[in-house]
């Protein structure tokens, strides 16, 4: 077990004023420590049935892929719009000012799939919450949300609570 605080950097007004970014950077640069990490995420896991991890662009890609090959299932992921070069499905959701839209590949996910999303950050819970959109649009199952970090003071699981959340860290 790990202490994640020694590993997460803290950039302030990142993107923006005001903001305090969570920098997982030196969790990637440290194999001992993001092996942990991947660890733990699939603790969680070991007794369910998954079919297919997804990551959500771009951070998610991180230890999402690499999640996928300890529970030796295929990695799916999922990117902004007009990144993919096959048959996509869409899905909006809203900004703080405005909209974005992710998008997967239509034939990645087959009816009755169990799937994990995985996100480096639980924030607002928007873009896990398309996320979720897009994978029952597909017929796939939710089995459960993971996030490396979770800010609780914005109350993103609010928004997902009906499935299970996993966490490693909360703010």
């Amino acid at each position: 077990m790990i202490d994640l605080d020694q590993y997460i950097r803290d950039v302030p007004n990142f993107p923006s004023q005001g903001i305090m970014f969570k920098d997982i950077t030196p969790l990637l640069a440290d194999p001992n420590a993001s092996a942990s990490c991947v660890s733990m995420l699939a603790k969680s896991l070991r007794e369910k049935r998954i079919d297919k991890v997804i990551g959500i662009e771009a951070r998610g890609f991180f230890f999402g892929s690499r999640l996928a090959a300890e529970l030796n299932v295929g990695f799916i992921p999922i990117r902004k719009k007009g990144k993919l070069p096959h048959k996509t499905l869409s899905q909006s959701y809203g900004l703080e000012y405005g909209e974005d839209q992710i998008e997967i590949h239509a034939d990645s996910i087959q009816p009755g799939d169990s799937v994990v999303l995985h996100d480096d950050v639980l924030a607002t819970g928007g873009t896990m919450e398309a996320a979720i959109k897009i994978v029952e649009k597909l017929g796939g199952e939710v089995v459960q949300c993971n996030f490396l970090l979770e800010l609780s003071f914005l109350n993103g699981r609010d928004r997902i609570e009906k499935f299970s959340i996993h966490s490693l860290k909360q703010y």
